[in-house]
């Protein structure tokens, strides 16, 4: 049975737990992650006490296990810029295709107060369950990186 949990700034999430984090989600996202220290950053900034930011952390776990997990931050801004920026998401390979992405998606939504935006790549399979959840491609986005 799955199990989902959240952390949040309140939680005082501990190394170790960011570290199981990060470690899954850079194991599992594949050709759509980052490095584990961009994602231990990403935790810092949704977790962390002492910073002006925030966010959560949901995870599902099935016998302890993390089998999937989602990181939102918080943006500072509202209105012309969503509240929100989901930045990763993963499920286990071995676990995919079981709507647990769906049930992660689905609390995040809940959790979040105001907009979300997400990134993701035109060949990434979850952008299917991104539009089913509601979301929309408004805009094409560009970089430049310095």
């Amino acid at each position: 049975m799955i199990k989902l949990e959240t952390l949040s700034t309140i939680d005082n999430a501990t190394f170790l737990q960011k570290s199981e984090i990060a470690d899954f989600l850079f194991q599992h996202l594949g050709a759509y992650g980052d490095p584990k220290a961009d994602i231990m950053k990403c935790l810092d900034y949704a977790l962390d006490q002492n910073m002006h930011a925030g966010g959560f952390v949901v995870m599902a776990k099935e016998d302890e296990k993390l089998v999937g997990a989602l990181i939102m931050n918080k943006t500072g801004m509202s209105a012309y810029i969503p509240e929100n920026i989901l930045v990763y998401i993963a499920v286990d390979d071995q676990h995919r295709g079981k709507g647990i992405g769906s049930k992660i998606m689905g609390l995040a939504i809940k959790m979040a107060n105001g907009a979300i935006a997400l990134h993701v790549e035109a060949d990434n399979p979850a952008k299917k369950l991104y539009e089913k959840l509601g979301f929309t491609n408004k805009y094409l986005e560009m970089r430049l990186t310095k």
